[in-house]
């Protein structure tokens, strides 16, 4: 998934890959601007697992346009944030081909998506 043209108005947002059929949550970013952190985990079988919050630098502020990409590959996702690496996640979910949903919740206006 590339997308363009976020735009924060608030803290609020969440960024979810699903798997439909079972609603798990392979992979889950949450940015808490105020803590100027990005909480990645995934929520298998009902159970969330361990927070991941390591990061080199934290590119959201409230308000301001983001260019997000992320991209899934055989091992991980990598997520880059205005053309920067940001930070990868590992699979949890290991059939990573099942994952077909995403879903995004919160305060953001979206002007792009693509896949």
């Amino acid at each position: 998934m590339e997308g363009q043209g976020h735009h924060f108005t608030n803290q609020r947002l969440r960024i979810k890959f699903l798997v439909s059929r079972s609603r798990d949550v392979a992979f889950h970013i949450h940015p808490r601007f105020r803590e100027g952190i990005v909480v990645r985990n995934s929520m298998i079988g009902g159970n969330w697992g361990q927070e991941e919050r390591e990061m080199s630098m934290n590119p959201f502020m409230e308000g301001q346009y983001f260019d997000m990409s992320i991209r899934c590959g055989n091992q991980r996702f990598k997520v880059f944030v205005n053309g920067q690496h940001l930070f990868d996640f590992f699979h949890r979910w290991q059939s990573f081909n099942e994952i077909d949903m995403l879903e995004i919740e919160g305060d953001v206006q979206i002007s792009y998506i693509h896949f």
